[in-house]
């Protein structure tokens, strides 16, 4: 992802005024958001591919075991690519507001 927001700010040279989208899936706009922002490249989140309904509850009860399982490796591997981009010094920030 971090070449994918240089390349694409070379690509589309961004010009003052213009209103980009940044579209990627849910869990994984926080980092896209940062690494965009970083790369100079002004965008609008607009995240796609949700995970979850938003009525989950905490633990397996709630839920289908096998998917919670599926949504904490994703999770921790977003956590851990957010934490080594930010000590690496590719992101600036861990979670970028809207605007950027």
């Amino acid at each position: 992802t971090y070449e994918n927001a240089v390349f694409s700010r070379k690509l589309v040279e961004p010009k003052p005024g213009e209103t980009w989208l940044l579209v990627t899936s849910a869990f994984h706009m926080p980092r896209a958001k940062a690494l965009f922002d970083k790369a100079g490249f002004a965008t609008i989140p607009w995240p796609v591919d949700y995970r979850t309904s938003g009525k989950e509850g905490v633990g397996f009860y709630r839920d289908n075991p096998v998917d919670s399982v599926q949504a904490t490796t994703i999770a921790v591997r977003e956590w851990i690519g957010l934490f080594a981009y930010r000590l690496s010094g590719k992101i600036d920030q861990f979670f970028p507001g809207p605007g950027g």
